[in-house]
């Protein structure tokens, strides 16, 4: 079944070969996957410019995995290995069953739960009630410090101060370290970089930058507007003396620092196009309509919800999903001559 360009396959993965075994997530290449990326909704109340179209079209609701599904692929990827899952969207505080997806993967045992969101809809009690339920930690979004430029960015009326109010709401309630993320673009907000770096200081939490990548619906992604890496550390490192920090796991997404004054917080770079991590990726992603993505920049998926609903058992599930993770690709290319975008934009695909 194709769709918008995207290979949807319900077979075994062939090329470039079936896994060997059944029972644990490693690819071609040597790699383990210990981290789940599970997106439990396609919907957001943002349109960022770089990630959604203002007139995107959500799946109907019947096209998404249901809770029940969800957590028998949770309970499935756990039981081949998976450690950590981390909840995204679109944006998942929009799910009315939000607090039982959260109880119900912690009721799984995995190590790490986490949750990404923009945090316009995220208050004290709402951190309360999913601490309980067994959330452990929280990454909220945050591009801008500048309520105009925030507008135009997420095409929305949620001001910069809100999301900062998220975040002291996720530090009241103990979901932490809180990790901000911001996307940065060049002519729109490389300079506040250092003002963002200070965000880090002020909350304890790490700030991380993240280069900017094509995966928006527009497909307008140029490299011109690429803030590099090394441009984003070198400006915080002209405000502040920064230490480097060895990666506490090989597959850590971001290279991090901390201020070398002693103050809390750090500072991390999540450089997918200029210093790709590819080669210690621990990372699946299962999107909301229940499709498989071995990589953030796969162009085939593999559709996991058609088994889930024929009646397959947990074995041909974890057959399905190994050979899927088989086929992760060896890095995404993004540099490479021949290097095709993602049909689908990182709303729709998962965070």
């Amino acid at each position: 079944m194709l769709r918008k360009g995207v290979g949807h396959r319900t077979t075994p993965l062939r090329s470039p070969g079936r896994a060997e075994r059944s029972d644990r997530l490693i690819d071609s290449h040597g790699r383990t996957i210990r981290d789940l990326r599970l997106s439990i909704t396609d919907r957001c109340n943002f349109r960022c410019t770089y990630c959604m179209d203002p007139d995107v079209r959500f799946a109907p609701p019947a096209e998404l995995l249901s809770v029940k599904e969800m957590l028998r692929v949770v309970g499935v990827c756990r039981d081949m290995g998976v450690k950590k899952v981390r909840l995204t969207g679109g944006e998942p505080t929009l799910h009315p069953e939000l607090e039982r997806i959260i109880a119900g993967v912690a009721g799984l045992g995995v190590s790490d739960l986490a949750l990404t969101t923009n945090g316009s809809l995220l208050t004290p009690e709402a951190a309360a009630r999913w601490r309980d339920a067994g959330l452990g930690r929280v990454t909220v979004s945050l591009d801008t410090l500048k309520p105009e430029k925030m507008r135009e960015i997420t095409r929305s009326s949620t001001p910069p101060a809100r999301v900062l109010e998220a975040v002291e709401a996720c530090l009241g309630a103990g979901l932490g370290p809180v990790k901000i993320n911001a996307v940065v673009v060049r002519g729109f907000n490389e300079e506040e970089i250092e003002d963002l770096a200070e965000l880090a200081r002020i909350y304890g939490a790490d700030m991380r930058f993240i280069e900017f990548m094509p995966l928006d619906s527009a497909r307008a992604w140029e490299s011109s507007r690429l803030v590099t890496a090394e441009e984003i550390v070198s400006r915080v490192r002209a405000r502040w003396e920064m230490t480097p920090l060895d990666r506490a796991e090989r597959s850590e997404t971001s290279f991090n620092y901390a201020f070398s004054d002693g103050a809390p917080g750090r500072v991390g770079v999540i450089a997918s196009v200029t210093r790709p991590f590819c080669g210690a990726c621990s990372r699946l992603r299962i999107t909301a309509d229940g499709m498989v993505r071995p990589c953030l920049f796969s162009r085939d998926e593999w559709d996991l919800r058609t088994l889930l609903r024929s009646g397959a058992d947990d074995a041909h599930l974890k057959a399905f999903l190994a050979d899927a993770t088989w086929g992760k690709q060896a890095g995404h290319g993004i540099s490479e001559p021949g290097f095709r975008q993602p049909d689908r934009p990182m709303s729709a695909i998962g965070g």
